[in-house]
């Protein structure tokens, strides 16, 4: 049996990460990637007798009951994108798009801070409002870049809104407070929002040309647009989820499986309801939280094996030496760190390969871990829309028009990712933007 004690930890650290690197580029997906360089680690590194804590490692991961909240939101999120709820919000809000200049990229912003409170998730709201909100602001002649950049930036919204994905994944790799969490991002969430609202005002203010005046009569559609059935339902599931997080009557597991419950209603009271929409919601929540669960295996064993081979503490003092030891500076490192990752990697493998590691760091520091998990998921919504993998745009390019190149819809985020990092940088400077709670 080959021994990879015998290399060293430095270079241990160094073989473990080429090695993901090289699977990765064949094309492995990074759960099997991450499970198997753990266990080449544990036998070259312990032997078979360590195998049992890799085990011990997935099982704890797996079985933390809040994980069940993931489950729950991503199918509050799966029925949403099934039912008319959506589309009758955005056309209620039709108003907002014949009052101003640029009025439907507003629009579109607005309905997307709704969708994002309801659902936590990414993918859905991107797909939903490519389909309802690019199309209309084509056709009515706004700015191609505009347009796109909109729309995109808003559907990754749902990453930083409660009741985020990422935040209850970081809450469980961190061992805090989820609740807390959500309180927290609240205020940088919207912050983030009201930028990229007034991005398209003061640009289609300053260049009338980008946006129409307002939208005119034979533009709209001349359906009888009932507001209570349309705002009624959502704003209803935002309050019941938040509500009972916020006023401490459920936890976030709780409030989850309300949130389920209530948008059922909501579906079933508009008739949209069926067995049909049940079954191609849970069959698509099966999938996302699959995709979860294994990464988070896998990387739950990697990081445990590294973990008990001393890495976390070798990361730890080579982070610390490049910052010289300035909070900081090591900060900074840690964002750096976590940009280039987020280019490359899942949102859920980010968290799970480097919270372990950073958490402790951040918490040495002095900084507080609630705050470091809204940083954190800015750092995500960054990496949200960055080249070469933006998630965001992959998902845009699945509804838009055959002629919105990849490339066309990269170039249109670059404003808005310029927002997120200067959010990100004003809440690494005012921490008060987040722990506003306490």
């Amino acid at each position: 049996m080959f021994d990879l004690s015998a290399i060293g930890l430095g270079w241990g650290s160094i073989l473990m990460l080429a090695m993901m690197v090289a699977l990765l580029l064949t094309g492995m997906q990074l759960a099997f990637v991450t499970g198997f360089v753990a266990l080449f680690f544990t036998l070259g590194w312990f032997g078979p007798d360590a195998l049992p804590l890799i085990a011990s490692r997935t099982y704890s991961f797996v079985s933390g009951y809040v994980f069940l909240a993931v489950p729950m939101f991503v199918l509050m999120a799966s029925i949403l994108d099934r039912s008319g709820i959506a589309k009758d919000l955005f056309n209620a809000m039709r108003i907002i798009g014949r009052r101003v200049r640029g009025g439907v990229a507003v629009q579109t912003l607005l309905v997307a801070v709704i969708l994002a409170s309801m659902s936590g998730v990414i993918g859905g709201e991107t797909v939903l409002l490519g389909i309802l909100a690019l199309p209309q602001m084509l056709r009515l002649g706004y700015n191609r870049k505009l347009a796109i950049g909109t729309t995109c930036a808003g559907g990754a919204l749902g990453t930083m809104l409660p009741p985020s994905i990422v935040l209850i994944i970081y809450g469980m790799t961190a061992s805090v407070s989820i609740g807390d969490l959500f309180k927290a991002s609240f205020l940088p969430a919207l912050l983030l929002a009201s930028f990229y609202i007034a991005y398209v005002l003061i640009r289609c203010y300053l260049d009338p040309s980008l946006a129409p005046d307002t939208i005119p009569s034979d533009a709209e559609e001349e359906e009888e647009i009932s507001y209570m059935k349309a705002l009624f339902f959502p704003l209803l599931s935002v309050a019941v989820v938040l509500g009972s997080i916020y006023s401490g009557i459920a936890s976030v597991t709780e409030a989850s499986a309300l949130g389920v419950i209530g948008i059922m209603a909501s579906a079933a009271i508009r008739g949209e309801l069926n067995y049909s929409m049940l079954k191609d919601s849970a069959v698509a929540t099966m999938r996302t939280c699959g995709m979860i669960i294994w990464i988070g295996i896998g990387a739950s064993a990697l990081v445990g094996i590294y973990n008990l081979m001393g890495g976390i503490d070798f990361v730890g003092d080579v982070i610390f030496s490049l910052s010289g030891g300035g909070a900081l500076s090591t900060l900074l490192i840690m964002m750096l760190i976590l940009l280039v990752l987020g280019m490359f990697l899942d949102w859920v493998g980010v968290a799970l390969l480097t919270m372990p590691i950073f958490v402790p760091m951040i918490t040495e520091l002095g900084y507080d871990p609630i705050w470091f998990g809204v940083v954190f998921c800015l750092n995500m919504q960054v990496s949200f829309l960055s080249p070469p993998f933006g998630p965001a745009a992959f998902y845009l390019k699945s509804v838009a028009p055959k002629d919105i190149s990849l490339g066309e819809i990269f170039s249109s985020l670059l404003p808005f990712i310029a927002l997120q990092i200067l959010v990100l940088g004003l809440t690494i400077a005012f921490p008060q933007l987040a722990m506003w709670w306490k």
